[in-house]
C-alpha cells in the first residue's frame, strides 16, 4: 500500500492503495466516482475512459501510480452542469438507449474534439472504434458528435 496524491476534476485526493490499482477501482470504490463504469477489464470497449491530461484513456488498465500527477478528469468532471457540448448533444440526439457505454463515448468524443475541433466522418469513425456500444447506437453518436463540433 502506498498514498497516492491525485488531481481528479480539479479537486486533490488522497488514496492509500496499492501502486497497482487500477484507477477504475481508485474512482469507484475509493472516491465514489461511479459515473466511470467497468465493462471488460482489458481496455477494449471503452466503457471505463477518462482523462488523463486531456487524453482518452482506459481506466481499467491505468495503474494509479502512473496516474499521479498528472490531472484526471472523469466523467462527472468534464463540466460542472452537464453542459459540454458533447453532453448537450448527446441528449438533443437522443444517442443512448441503455446508456452503460454512454459516459466512455462521450469522455473519448470530449478528447477527440478537443484534439480536432472540426472532424471528418472517417476520424470520428477512427478515434471511436475502440469504443463498444452494445446498442449499437454508433449512428446516433456520430451525429452527436458532429453537432457537438458544430456547435463548439
Amino acid at each position: 500500500m502506498a498514498v497516492f496524491n491525485l488531481t481528479i476534476n480539479g479537486e486533490s485526493n488522497q488514496v492509500d492503495v496499492s501502486p497497482d490499482t487500477p484507477m477504475l477501482w481508485v474512482l469507484r470504490d475509493e472516491l465514489d466516482l461511479v459515473g466511470t463504469k467497468y465493462g471488460c477489464g482489458i481496455a477494449m470497449c471503452g466503457a471505463c475512459t477518462i482523462h488523463l491530461d486531456g487524453t482518452a484513456v482506459r481506466a481499467c488498465q491505468l495503474p494509479v501510480s502512473a496516474a499521479e500527477g498528472k490531472a484526471i478528469t472523469t466523467i462527472e468532471g468534464l463540466s460542472e452542469n452537464g453542459d459540454h457540448p458533447v453532453q448537450k448533444a448527446w441528449l438533443e440526439i437522443d444517442v443512448p438507449q441503455c446508456g452503460y457505454c454512454q459516459a466512455g463515448q462521450i469522455m473519448n468524443a470530449a478528447a477527440l474534439l478537443k484534439q480536432n475541433p472540426n472532424p471528418s466522418d472517417q476520424e470520428i469513425e477512427s478515434a471511436m472504434t475502440g469504443n463498444i456500444c452494445r446498442c449499437g447506437t454508433y449512428i446516433r453518436i456520430k451525429q452527436a458528435i458532429k453537432q457537438a463540433a458544430a456547435n463548439s
